[in-house]
C-alpha cells in the first residue's frame, strides 16, 4: 500500500471538510516537520496533541486536534486518529486551559507513561530531558519498537525490550549499538566543555572513559566497608545522634584522620571526615538510616553489600556529587582537580588550586562578589573533595599538609567518578 501523501490528503480534506483543512496543515506541518507522513510514531502523535499543541501552537486546540483527526483517518492511519479525539486528549487540553502549563504538562506526562511507548530508564541509559542528534535517535527508534511490541503481543516487558534495543548490534548503525553511539555522544560533549583550559584538560580523557571503570581487584573503600560491617548489627547513637567516642577513636586508629582537637578525640564532630563518611554511606548512597538510636543498613545497603561492582560504581560516583548547598560550581572544580589528580602526580595545595583557578576562570565563572577579577573562593569545595577522598581512603595521606595524591585505586576511582559524571543525562534547570 503507498504511502499517504500529505498534499493530497489536504487537497481531499479541503474538497470534503473545507473548514478542517486549513487546521489539519498547521497540525501536519508541526507533527511531521516536512518529512513524510509515514515516518511518524504514536509516541510523535502523542507529544504533538499533548505538548507541542496546547503549549506551542496559537488557534482552537480541539478544533486542530480534531482536524488532524480527519486527515490522518483519510490517509487509513486509524489508530493515530483515535488519539485525537480521545477522552485523554480532550482532558489533557482542558487542563492545560483550566489549571494552566503545569497541570497540564503532569497531565501528559501521566497520560504518556500509560501509553506504554515510552522508553523507561534502564541501569545502562537514564534519558536526558535534553537531548542530542544520536540520543534522540536512540529515543525515537525504541519507542518505535515498544509500540511494535504492543501492537504484536509481545509480553516482553518495556525495560527488557529497552535494554536489549539498546544493547544489541544494528545493522543501520553498522554493527555498533544504540548505547555506544549515546555514550559516545554525551562523553564528546562533556569534553567540551566551556573554556580552552578546562577542554585541554579534559581531551585525553574522551578515550580513557569510553569503557567502565574496572572494580580493583586489591582491597578498596576500606572505611566505607568498615560502616557498612559494623550497621549489620547496628551502629548505636549517643542522645545527640552521633556515633560513639569509642567508635570514633577507632576510626582515627584505624584510618590515620585528622581529628581538629588536640590529645584525646572527644566525639564524632572533632574528626569532620567520620561525618562526611557518615553523610556519604546515609545520603547520597542510601545504605544506612536511622532508626532510634542506631543506624541500620537499608534494603539498598544490604544490596550494595551483595554487589560489591555496583558498590564501587555507586560509591565513586560520590566524588561528584553535591553536598548540601553545592551547585554546578563546587562540581566543576572537584572535576577539575580529579582530572588533575587522576594520573598520580602528588600537587601541593596551592599548586593544585592555581590550576583548578586557571580551568575554572576560563569556563567564565565569577566571585560571589561578581567580578571575574576577584579570585574564586576554592577552599569550600576542595575541603569536601578532599573529606570524601580520605573518607573513602582515596588518597596517599590524610593530613591537609601533605601534597594532594590518589593512591592506585584512587586514580581508578577518579576515573570512574568523572565517567559517571560525563555520561549523566542532560536535564533542564530545576529537573532531577
Amino acid at each position: 500500500m503507498p504511502a499517504p501523501d500529505v498534499a493530497a490528503l489536504l487537497a481531499e480534506l479541503e474538497r470534503s471538510e473545507p473548514e478542517a483543512a486549513e487546521p489539519a496543515r498547521v497540525a501536519v506541518e508541526w507533527l511531521t516537520g516536512g518529512e513524510a507522513l509515514e515516518t511518524i510514531s504514536q509516541l510523535d502523535v502523542c507529544e504533538f496533541l499533548w505538548y507541542t499543541l496546547p503549549v506551542k501552537v496559537t488557534g482552537d486546540r480541539q478544533v486542530i486536534a480534531r482536524a488532524l483527526g480527519r486527515l490522518l483517518r483519510l490517509g487509513g492511519m486509524h489508530r493515530y486518529a483515535a488519539l485525537c479525539d480521545s477522552p485523554a486528549t480532550t482532558e489533557i487540553l482542558q487542563a492545560y486551559a483550566r489549571d494552566g502549563e503545569e497541570a497540564g504538562t503532569a497531565a501528559y506526562q501521566a497520560a504518556l507513561e500509560a501509553t506504554g511507548v515510552l522508553p523507561p530508564d534502564v541501569p545502562e541509559l537514564a534519558w536526558s530531558s535534553i537531548m542530542g542528534p544520536e540520543e534522540l535517535g536512540a529515543h525515537v527508534a525504541c519507542a518505535a519498537a515498544l509500540e511494535l511490541a504492543i501492537m504484536s503481543g509481545d509480553p516482553v516487558g518495556r525495560e527488557a525490550l529497552t535494554r536489549r534495543w539498546l544493547t544489541s548490534p544494528r545493522p543501520e548503525l553498522g554493527g555498533d549499538c544504540w548505547l555506544h553511539r549515546v555514550h559516545g555522544e554525551r562523553l564528546n560533549r562533556w569534553v567540551l566543555g566551556r573554556g580552552n583550559a578546562r577542554r585541554e584538560l579534559a581531551q585525553p580523557f574522551e578515550v580513557r572513559l569510553h569503557a567502565p571503570i574496572p572494580m580493583p581487584a586489591e582491597p578498596h573503600l576500606e572505611p566505607l566497608w568498615w560502616l557498612l560491617g559494623m550497621a549489620v548489627e547496628g551502629v548505636k547513637l549517643t542522645e545527640k545522634f552521633n556515633v560513639s567516642r569509642a567508635m570514633v577513636t577507632e576510626s582515627v586508629d584505624r584510618f590515620g584522620w585528622d581529628a581538629m582537637t588536640a590529645g584525646s578525640v572527644r566525639g564524632e564532630a572533632d574528626v569532620p571526615t567520620l561525618t562526611t563518611l557518615r553523610e556519604i554511606a546515609v545520603q547520597d548512597l542510601r545504605a544506612l538510616r536511622r532508626t532510634g538510636r542506631k543506624l541500620v543498613l537499608t534494603s539498598a545497603g544490604r544490596g550494595l553489600v551483595g554487589r560489591p561492582d555496583n558498590l564501587w560504581a555507586a560509591a565513586t560516583s560520590t566524588l561528584l556529587l553535591p553536598a548540601k548547598g553545592e551547585h554546578d560550581f563546587e562540581i566543576s572544580v572537584r572535576e577539575a582537580a580529579l582530572m588533575l589528580l587522576a594520573d598520580g602526580a602528588a600537587l601541593p595545595y596551592e599548586e593544585l588550586r592555581d590550576r583548578i583557578l586557571e580551568v575554572v576562570n576560563g569556563e567564565g565563572w565569577r566571585s560571589a562578589a561578581g567580578s571575574k577579577v576577584a579570585p574564586l573562593d576554592l577552599s569550600a569545595p576542595l575541603g569536601e573533595l578532599q573529606r570524601r577522598l580520605d573518607a573513602l581512603d582515596l588518597r596517599t595521606g590524610c593530613s591537609w599538609r601533605e601534597p594532594w595524591q590518589l593512591t592506585t585505586v584512587g586514580r581508578a576511582a577518579a576515573l570512574s567518578a568523572l565517567r559517571t559524571q560525563a555520561l549523566r543525562p542532560r536535564q533542564y534547570a530545576g529537573m532531577g
